[in-house]
């Protein structure tokens, strides 16, 4: 591993600890993400605690961030796996942010940031994919588990040389996301319209 990769690495992840659900917080002054509703900082609880606009800003700041560290070393010229890793360590910023005692969210926004590069195709039909599940199911969890497990698939048609470092952030973000998936199974997931005294089930 070089030195130039170990450098970007660590600059991705310092990036990825970015929250952008405590900053949407304190622009509009709501409640804090990570104190209500489902404790998660993420648009999602943003979404049930504060309305669409704070969830909105949080997941514009949650995507961009991903799309700066993930281009700027794309740009200076970093292989396909190391972009991977690179788009890795932001969304692990986003898990477990070094500025905020290392809690964060579940780094779906972070993870599509790092996907949005390779192209306008996969980051349209992602976006259609996680708002058909929603529509049809309203659970925000189901919706991105689907789209992070079709991500690696899509990509291996449309540029396969990325495939790999997607399927590494799709492992991610399915392994972050267990404790939904155990909800779903059970029955007492929320769904994406429930207020923070539903959303309050979620750990």
């Amino acid at each position: 591993m070089s030195t130039a990769l170990v450098i970007a690495i660590i600059v991705s992840y310092l990036i990825g600890s970015v929250s952008g659900a405590r900053i949407s917080s304190r622009f509009f002054h709501t409640q804090s993400p990570v104190e209500h509703g489902s404790k998660n900082p993420g648009a999602t609880n943003m979404y049930r605690i504060a309305g669409w606009k704070p969830a909105a800003l949080t997941m514009f700041l949650d995507v961009i961030k991903a799309v700066i560290a993930v281009y700027a070393c794309y740009f200076i010229g970093f292989s396909p796996v190391e972009l991977g890793f690179i788009g890795i360590a932001c969304c692990i910023g986003h898990i477990f942010p070094v500025f905020y005692q290392f809690k964060g969210g579940k780094a779906v926004a972070t993870a599509y940031g790092c996907m949005l590069p390779i192209g306008l195709p996969l980051a349209l039909s992602l976006i259609v994919i996680w708002i058909a599940v929603v529509y049809k199911t309203r659970f925000s969890s189901l919706a991105s588990i689907v789209a992070v497990s079709i991500a690696p698939l899509m990509v291996w048609f449309l540029k396969p040389k990325y495939a790999i470092a997607v399927l590494m952030l799709a492992g991610l973000i399915i392994i972050r996301h267990i404790p939904n998936i155990n909800r779903l199974i059970a029955g007492t997931e929320p769904t994406i319209d429930e207020k923070k005294r539903n959303a309050k089930r979620l750990s």
